[in-house]
C-alpha cells in the first residue's frame, strides 16, 4: 500500500495556521478540527507543523504564559515529509524511527495532505485483515 491510498480514502484536507497565531488561538484549532496536528505555515511554504505534543512541550518549558506566545516559538521546525507514492512501510519505518505521529505530504513541492500514526496502522491492519480473508477462502475452496 502506498501513501496516495490512505489520502483516497481519508481526503487531502490540510488544517494549516500562520505562525504567528498564539498557542492558545492554535490549541483552539486543534479542538474545532479535531485532529492532533497542524501545519504551520509562512505563505505559501510550509513552516513548521504544530502538535499536541508541542502544546505539553510549551506548558512544561514556560506554563501559562506560553498560551500568549507564538506557535513559531515551540512549532516542530524541521519537517518530514512523505510522499504520495511511498509505501506505507517506508513511512511508518520513518515514522517510529523519529517518534513523528504526523507527516505532510508533498506531490511535486506542492502540499496535498497529511497522514497520521493512525491512518498508516489502520490501513495496514485492513490490508492484513484482507489479505488473511483471501488465504482462508483460498483454503477453504482449495
Amino acid at each position: 500500500m502506498f501513501v496516495a491510498e490512505i489520502l483516497k480514502t481519508k481526503g487531502n484536507a490540510v488544517f494549516s495556521i500562520a505562525s504567528d497565531l498564539t498557542v492558545a488561538q492554535a490549541c483552539g484549532e486543534l479542538e474545532r478540527k479535531r485532529v492532533g496536528a497542524l501545519v504551520v505555515r509562512d505563505g505559501e511554504s510550509v513552516a513548521g507543523v504544530f502538535s499536541e505534543r508541542d502544546v505539553v512541550k510549551a506548558l512544561a518549558v514556560d506554563g501559562p504564559n506560553a498560551l500568549g506566545r507564538p506557535v513559531s516559538d515551540y512549532m516542530s521546525a524541521r519537517v518530514i515529509f512523505a510522499e504520495p507514492g511511498e509505501t506505507l512501510s517506508d513511512v511508518m519505518g520513518r515514522m517510529t524511527d523519529r517518534r513523528i505521529r504526523h507527516l505532510p505530504v508533498l506531490s511535486e513541492g506542492r502540499l496535498v495532505g497529511v497522514i497520521s500514526i493512525g491512518d498508516v496502522v489502520k490501513c495496514q491492519i485492513a490490508d492484513h485483515a484482507r489479505e488473511a480473508e483471501s488465504l482462508r477462502t483460498y483454503i477453504a475452496t482449495g
